[in-house]
């Protein structure tokens, strides 16, 4: 509770609140106070005049003339406009809070001075054109002819107030002795009075009306006062009607007067113990809620954020405490270590080693210094959040759904402003409780006077950041950073990662960023990897490894950067044709070496019965001539009628072809020329097929399986002969080669086809 006084008190005289109201800017000052630094300004120089001549002085450039006219260099209070006051300005008083409070060029009438007095009458009428700043964010605000009445009172900081006020008596007093108040005895709930025995005897006897009366302890009888029914508000515009709706829109109660002629008749209302209960932000038992939903108010939510807030600080205190210790009992240790190797040497090291031990304690006061900076600062933002809490906690208690509601707006946005005062960063110590400092004794005499702390420690294992780390197809981005604490220099980072089989690592990455993309990696594959720094010390420890799955199926389109240049591109890349008659080549953006990838080609146009071929290619395959004339390329090229199977230019002849239409032949053949020792794979061995043609609407599936490493090829779901080519190994591309006559649009990522089985010995194709 002691911690909330200060925002029980008026940023003007520094006291206790005393009839409150509420400033537009949602800050409060005492009305009396509110009276005392009233600035008449005349007709020609007020705010709202300067703004209606088209002076070009705008509402921002306004408020800089105050700010200028409300400082100077000895003071940075509050002071008086000196632009806008004709008389020469008078002396003025200091609050205990440091706000200058320049009293009125009138004196006000005695009996009015002074705001602490019991009642303070009705208050002389406010001149015209009357200017208020408020004490604590300097907004300028200009009254209207209500005056100060056009303010609403809070209420609720009033109640709080006066609960305060009562909880730290250290007793009750009666109310009726003249001189020295004695201690209360009993309390009149009728008459709402505390009397001592000498008084209750006098002034309330036991007989006649009085009789009827129910005496209570004082204990009890300050506990009803507290749960007594609350006070009917009244309207600021309309004094003689209640309070009984709430503007959705000004955020603001009203009264019915309000909704039938005033500013409020076209908005949205709504009852006033309704929006009571939606912004209300305590249970039944005095509480926060614990349901956590919306009903029970946004003051609540806010509430528990900033609890948990100041939860974290108080164990971030433990620690910085801790820290403390623990440099203490470092620092100690590293001189006694210092002191010990300083006595070891000769007597011209001893003039050397006063020196380091200067070091060694500036280094210790400085980290002193951080910390206890650090911990100086942190008490006081949570001494702030804690009052704070506890204001925000008794505003809750509070039975006056108007007042409340006048006031749960500015308090939510306190809240979180001070729940954003703990943001990231904030809670992180400042400074490391160790010593990064290594005494090297190993150089000669002769080389004392060059005696001097070295670094001789190797950086620290980087901190992966799972949160930036990520895979793409078959691209992985890693992001790593140094401990937080760390001040061990670091000239670089090593990035391993194995083969995505579970093989050895090896370096991918060496320099000094801190963020790299690894391309070309394995569809479908399982990657380790793992950082470490290294400095002139040598080599750190390895970060934490982490485990990377590449894209299960292949997404890619065609790649215009080592297409030919005669090679026209559309749909984002996915649509291809050529402005030539010739043969141009084309490949994808994507490598294939490992896994099982399948992809289709739609013909959208076909005319005059020309020759495309389909396949896969080495990165430096020719670009100017059909796919497959080179050793670069394997490929089946077809027309309306027929395919063919190409590489290196090279075909099979009719008969041969036709001989190896069934896997029983295709064995044969394998098995006669391992015999007459010919080595010759498929790879060199194209076959013609005598059916299997396309046309517009055609389409061409490519199904490359590196776990046999062949390569088949499908035309319209129907695969062309048993094998195109086997014995495939390294990087190879989807590519196609096409003339004007075609134009062809890519399908990637697709599943492999029912018919097929990865793993198989052989596929069990459809004969040609």
């Amino acid at each position: 509770m002691d911690e909330m006084e200060e925002e029980l008190k008026c940023p003007v005289c520094g006291s206790f609140f005393r009839e409150p109201i509420i400033l537009p800017c949602s800050h409060n000052i005492c009305l009396a106070c509110a009276r005392n630094i009233l600035v008449q300004t005349p007709d020609a120089e007020s705010p709202q005049s300067s703004r209606a001549s088209g002076s070009g002085v705008s509402d921002y450039d306004y408020l800089d003339l105050d700010k200028m006219s409300l400082y100077s260099e000895a003071d940075s209070g509050y002071g008086s406009y000196g632009g806008f006051v004709s008389a020469p300005t008078t002396p003025c008083q200091k609050s205990p809070n440091g706000v200058r409070v320049f009293p009125p060029t009138v004196p006000p009438p005695p009996q009015a001075q002074h705001h602490l007095l019991p009642h303070t009458g009705v208050l002389p009428p406010v001149p015209r054109n009357s200017c208020l700043t408020c004490p604590q964010c300097h907004r300028s605000l200009t009254l209207d002819d209500r005056g100060l009445r056009g303010f609403p009172k809070n209420r609720v900081l009033e109640g709080v107030v006066d609960r305060y006020q009562q909880s730290k008596a250290a007793a009750l007093k009666c109310q009726l002795c003249e001189k020295s108040p004695r201690e209360a005895t009993v309390m009149c709930e009728q008459c709402d009075v505390f009397y001592c025995d000498p008084c209750r005897l006098r002034c309330h006897p036991p007989r006649g009306p009085l009789a009827k009366h129910r005496l209570v302890p004082p204990a009890q009888g300050r506990i009803s006062r507290r749960t007594s029914p609350r006070k009917i508000s009244t309207c600021t515009e309309h004094e003689l009607e209640n309070l009984s709706m709430y503007c959705v829109q000004c955020k603001t109660p009203v009264c019915y007067q309000c909704l039938e002629d005033g500013k409020h008749s076209t908005h949205e209302v709504k009852a006033l113990g309704a929006m009571w209960k939606l912004h209300k932000t305590t249970n039944e038992s005095g509480g926060l809620s614990a349901d956590g939903c919306h009903s029970n108010g946004q003051l609540s939510q806010a509430l528990n954020v900033l609890s948990d807030r100041a939860t974290e600080a108080k164990e971030f205190l433990v620690q910085l405490r801790n820290m403390v210790q623990h440099i203490q009992e470092n620092g100690v240790e590293f001189e006694a270590c210092l002191v010990a190797q300083c006595d070891a040497l000769i007597e011209a090291l001893n003039r050397r080693k006063a020196q380091l031990l200067s070091r060694v304690t500036k280094e210790h006061e400085h980290k002193l210094s951080v910390v206890r900076d650090q911990i100086s600062h942190c008490t006081v933002k949570l001494r702030q959040t804690t009052g704070l809490m506890e204001y925000c906690l008794e505003v809750i208690k509070e039975n006056d759904p108007s007042g409340f509601l006048q006031i749960s707006d500015a308090l939510i946005r306190r809240v979180h402003m001070t729940e954003n005062q703990w943001g990231k960063g904030s809670l992180t110590p400042r400074m490391s409780s160790d010593f990064d400092l290594t005494l090297d004794s190993g150089p000669l005499l002769q080389t004392i006077h060059q005696l001097d702390f070295v670094q001789m420690k190797v950086p620290a294992a980087p901190i992966l950041q799972l949160e930036e780390c990520c895979t793409q197809t078959n691209s992985a981005t890693l992001s790593w950073k140094q401990p937080p604490l760390s001040t061990i220099a670091v000239d670089g980072y090593i990035l391993e990662l194995d083969d995505g089989n579970g093989g050895q690592f090896r370096e991918v990455y060496v320099g000094t960023e801190m963020i790299c993309t690894v391309d070309g990696l394995h569809f479908n594959s399982t990657y380790k990897s793992r950082v470490k720094a290294f400095n002139s010390s040598g080599v750190g420890q390895y970060s934490k490894t982490l485990v990377m799955q590449t894209s299960e199926i292949a997404w890619f389109t065609f790649d215009p950067a080592s297409a030919h240049p005669d090679i026209i591109l559309s749909n984002d890349n996915l649509t291809v044709t050529c402005n030539s008659y010739d043969d141009r080549v084309v490949m994808g953006n994507t490598g294939f070496s490992r896994g099982v990838h399948y992809w289709e080609m739609t013909i959208d146009r076909y005319d005059n019965h020309p020759d495309p071929a389909f396949g896969i290619a080495r990165v430096d395959v020719m670009k100017d001539v059909m796919l497959g004339k080179d050793d670069k390329a394997w490929a089946m090229y077809v027309d309306n009628n027929r395919s063919w199977f190409m590489h290196n230019n090279s075909h099979t002849n009719r008969r041969y072809g036709e001989c190896l239409q069934s896997d029983r032949c295709l064995k044969h053949v394998l098995k006669l020329d391992s015999i007459i020792g010919r080595r010759q794979s498929m790879t060199s061995l194209p076959m013609r097929l005598t059916d299997g043609g396309i046309s517009k609407g055609a389409t061409v599936g490519v199904l490359l399986d590196f776990s046999r490493g062949i390569l088949l090829f499908l035309i319209n779901d129907e695969q062309q002969g048993p094998v195109a080519f086997n014995t495939l190994e390294g990087m190879y591309y989807p590519a196609i080669s096409l003339n004007r006559n075609v134009q062809v649009t890519l399908h990637s990522g697709l599943p492999i086809p029912d018919f097929y089985t990865p793993g198989e010995s052989e596929a069990a194709g459809s004969v040609c």
